[in-house]
C-alpha cells in the first residue's frame, strides 16, 4: 500500500488482494487506512484499486468504516479503477451506492475535490 498526494488529495494505491486469510498484511492495511482516515489534512481520499483483485468481506468493512471516519470530518472518499471481481463485491455489498467510484486516479482527484 503506497500513499501519495496529488494536489491536496490523498491517494492510497492498494496492493493486489486483501483477505482475511493473509491476517498481516491485512492487519498492516487497516491500521494504515483508518489511521490516515481519521487524521490527514484535508479528509480527501482516493483509494485506487487499479492493482487490486481481490477484497474480501472483512476489508469492505474497512473501507466502509474509512468512509465514515472520513465524512465525519467534513471530507470524502472514494474508489477508482476499480477491477471487475472487486466491483462485483462492491455491488453485491452495496458499497458502491455510498462510496462514489472513477475510472482512474485523475478522475477520482477531480471528483473528490468537488463540494
Amino acid at each position: 500500500m503506497d500513499i501519495a498526494r496529488h494536489q491536496n488529495v490523498s491517494v492510497i494505491a492498494l496492493d493486489t488482494a486483501y483477505e482475511a486469510l493473509d491476517q498481516a498484511k491485512f492487519d498492516a492495511a487497516q491500521s494504515m487506512l483508518l489511521e490516515h482516515a481519521e487524521t490527514v489534512e484535508p479528509a480527501l481520499v482516493v483509494l485506487d484499486l487499479s492493482k487490486t483483485a481481490y477484497l474480501g468481506s472483512a476489508f469492505i468493512e474497512v473501507i466502509f468504516r474509512a468512509w465514515k471516519r472520513v465524512k465525519a470530518r467534513e471530507g470524502k472518499l472514494v474508489l477508482c479503477g476499480v477491477q471487475p471481481l472487486c466491483a462485483e463485491v462492491l455491488r453485491t455489498t452495496r458499497l458502491d451506492s455510498v462510496v462514489a467510484c472513477f475510472a482512474d486516479v485523475e478522475a477520482a482527484v477531480r471528483g473528490v475535490q468537488i463540494a
